[in-house]
């Protein structure tokens, strides 16, 4: 890990890069998976299938039978803590639902909002080294609050032609509709255009490697939609003199164990600080099962000193962390000053740990700085809004000569007949 005491406003930028990879032949290689997908469909799912994921299935649904013989695998304590997770989960969603509010801009003429589901929605779901059925929850159980009629699911098989059983549970749990054994960019592709047996949706959620963040990317320009741009997952943790190094570490290393491509930011006031969490995170990465992972993300992450108070502010604010973490004794005062974080973690006994799993909130969140602009998933990104209009004589009287005034104005007669006509009309029954 990098350190750097008090650095100058001009190397922000460069000290807070996040890693890098070379993907000049990526997207190309994405294309034509794709498009061969689009165009023959479940032949190409079995063939892609076979080739990234060792295994030779003809057929990709997951079958009742699975899920029942997944379910009861399961240990009792897992169920608990899912059924604890998915209470709170769709107890925080659930608040999120919008009023109907109908309002008069001027008299006689109404206006106003209905929130509609979208009907299909895509989740993908990583497996491998990390099988998140946490993400399952995240996903699924807002679209089923939405109101969303068809939660396709999507995540690779093992080398046995099977999903994990945790994520097969996760999913009966929340609601989802069909399961499909397809990962990486043939799920994004199978998803976005449909195929003999894959149904197509409208938008895809979902977080991946940057096979699957490209497929998403190069499907959205004009066939579904998705959720945000995604990259790999970050972390800043903001420390002073009263915060616990252990738990600071802890925070640090929960993040970099997600994988070689992530990134953690530590923030604090004082070198002291600094130096005792950075003995903490040697202590603690030595424990950890995925060590070398961990290590690999730690390489290109960095420890930063910031003196002054409204510097530190703006250096988050600048990095717009995915997870923001602040351990200090004055929280809530530096909380109320962060504009750019996906989600935020208050006071030494909230490890982001609990939003990824069981307090309530949403877990997938915009990375690469991309919460300078976009929220986490949330019951609005199941949702779409569509306006309705309601005038009468009255109100057509209101607006209509500044309609008419408008479209001629730029030069769009019909526009303005449109109006003039009815007005025509109006004063005509008026005269009777």
């Amino acid at each position: 890990m990098k350190t750097y005491i008090n650095p100058g406003r001009n190397t922000w930028t460069d000290i807070l890069k996040r890693p890098l990879f070379d993907v000049s032949e990526l997207y190309g290689r994405v294309q034509n998976i794709l498009t061969e997908i689009r165009e023959q469909g479940d032949e190409k799912l079995r063939e892609y299938t076979e080739r990234f994921d060792g295994v030779k299935l003809d057929n990709f649904e997951v079958s009742p039978e699975e899920i029942t013989r997944a379910e009861a695998s399961i240990d009792q304590n897992l169920k608990d803590a899912i059924a604890l997770a998915a209470e709170n989960i769709k107890a925080f969603h659930s608040t999120q639902m919008p009023e109907i509010r109908k309002m008069e801009t001027a008299p006689g003429v109404i206006c106003w909002q209905k929130p509609v589901a979208i009907e299909k929605v895509g989740l993908y779901i990583p497996g491998g080294t990390a099988p998140l059925f946490s993400t399952v929850l995240m996903l699924a159980l807002p679209a089923k609050i939405a109101g969303c009629k068809q939660i396709v699911l999507c995540s690779p098989p093992d080398k046995n032609g099977n999903i994990h059983p945790a994520i097969l549970y996760a999913a009966k749990v929340a609601g989802v509709t069909q399961i499909y054994k397809l990962g990486g960019v043939q799920a994004i592709g199978a998803m976005a255009y449909g195929t003999e047996t894959v149904p197509k949706t409208y938008k895809i959620f979902g977080p991946g490697n940057q096979y699957v963040t490209a497929a998403k990317q190069l499907v959205s320009m004009n066939e579904v939609s998705i959720d945000m741009p995604a990259g790999p997952s970050e972390v800043l943790v903001v420390a002073d003199e009263t915060s616990n190094p252990a738990f600071v570490a802890s925070d640090l290393l929960s993040q970099a164990e997600h994988g070689a491509d992530s990134q953690v930011v530590l923030v604090t006031d004082n070198e002291n600080t600094l130096k005792e969490v950075l003995a903490e995170v040697r202590t603690q990465v030595d424990q950890l099962p995925r060590k070398e992972l961990a290590e690999k993300a730690l390489s290109h992450s960095v420890l930063i000193v910031v003196s002054d108070d409204a510097e530190r502010v703006d250096l988050i604010n600048e990095y717009a962390p995915e997870h923001l973490i602040i351990s200090t004794k004055k929280y809530m005062e530096l909380a109320e000053k962060i504009t750019n974080a996906g989600s935020v973690f208050l006071g030494e006994f909230t490890p982001e740990s609990a939003g990824d799993y069981a307090s309530g909130t949403n877990h997938t969140l915009p990375t690469n700085g991309w919460a300078r602009s976009y929220s986490g998933v949330n019951l609005d990104s199941f949702l779409k809004k569509i306006t309705f209009q309601e005038i009468s004589e009255e109100g057509l009287l209101t607006i209509g000569p500044a309609i008419e005034k408008m479209a001629a104005t730029e030069q769009l007669e019909a526009h303005k007949n449109a109006v003039t006509l009815r007005l025509k009309q109006i004063e005509k029954n008026g005269t009777k």
